[in-house]
C-alpha cells in the first residue's frame, strides 16, 4: 500500500474518444471515482494534469516562438485542474489547485507544507502550469514534485499499456517490458517519460508505474499493486 502518490493524467484522457470536444463528463466522473477509491484506501494523492485535450507545444507553428507555445500549454493545464478540482467537488471531495505562480483567486501558491497540510486533510492536491517556465514537460513537474513531496510512488496513466523495447505503433514485434530500471530509460532513450523526468527518479530512488488508463480500473489495480503496465524500478 502506497501511502502517497503523484498520478500523472494526459489531458487528452479528459476527452476520452469524443471528437471536437474538451472534456467528456462521464470519463473524468470514472477518474475522479477511481481517485476517490484510492484515497479511500488511505492513499494521499496528487494530480498532474496535462494540457493536450487543448494545446500541445509541439504541434504550434514552428514560426513560434517555443517559450509562448510552451506558456499557451502551461494554460491549458490550469483550465484543466479547475475541470477536475469541480469534478472532485461534484463527488464530495475538495481538491486544491497549487500553480508555481499565482493565478489571483483560481489557485493557491505551491509550497511543500501547504501541499502536505492538504493531503493529511483528506483533500487532493492538483499540480498545474508545471514549473512556471518552458522547455519543461509534464512529466517533469511529476517526478519534482514527487521528490518535494517524498511520495512513495508515481503514477502515469498513458494511452499504453506500458514501456516498450521498441515503438510499438512502428514496430509491431516490439516487446512489453514487465520492469525497466529508471536508469534505462535515460540511457536507451525511451520516451514513455522525458529523460529528466527518468533521471530525477533515479536519483531520488522513488519507483515508478506507467500503465494504459484506458484498462478497467486501471488506477485502482496499478495502486494496489496488481501487475500491471510497466514498474520501472531504481536499481
Amino acid at each position: 500500500m502506497y501511502k502517497r502518490i503523484v498520478l500523472k493524467l494526459s489531458g487528452e484522457a479528459l476527452a476520452g474518444d469524443k471528437e471536437g470536444v474538451s472534456f467528456d463528463d462521464a470519463v473524468v466522473s470514472g477518474l475522479v471515482k477511481q481517485i476517490r477509491q484510492v484515497m479511500e484506501m488511505g492513499t494521499q494523492v496528487c494530480l498532474v494534469v496535462g494540457g493536450g485535450n487543448f494545446w500541445r507545444g509541439r504541434s504550434a507553428d514552428s514560426a513560434m516562438d517555443r517559450t509562448k507555445a510552451d506558456q499557451i500549454g502551461m494554460l491549458a493545464t490550469v483550465m484543466n485542474a479547475i475541470y477536475l478540482a469541480d469534478a472532485f467537488r461534484q463527488q464530495g471531495t475538495k481538491a486544491v489547485i497549487q500553480t508555481p505562480v499565482v493565478f489571483d483567486t483560481m489557485t493557491e501558491l505551491f509550497s511543500k507544507d501547504s501541499a502536505l497540510a492538504h493531503l493529511e486533510n483528506g483533500e487532493v492536491l492538483i499540480f498545474a502550469a508545471g514549473l512556471g517556465h518552458p522547455f519543461f514537460s509534464t512529466d517533469t513537474i511529476t517526478a519534482l514534485r514527487g521528490a518535494e513531496l517524498d511520495v512513495d510512488g508515481l503514477f502515469f496513466a498513458k494511452n499504453i499499456d506500458g514501456v516498450y523495447d521498441d515503438d510499438p505503433a512502428k514496430n509491431p514485434n516490439a516487446k512489453k517490458l514487465d520492469v525497466i530500471t529508471s536508469e534505462d530509460i535515460v540511457k536507451k532513450n525511451l520516451k514513455v517519460i522525458d529523460t529528466s523526468a527518468a533521471a530525477l527518479c533515479f536519483e531520488r530512488k522513488i519507483p515508478v508505474v506507467i500503465f494504459g488508463l484506458n484498462e478497467e480500473n486501471s488506477i485502482m489495480r496499478a495502486v494496489k499493486g496488481e501487475k500491471i503496465g510497466t514498474l520501472v524500478t531504481v536499481s
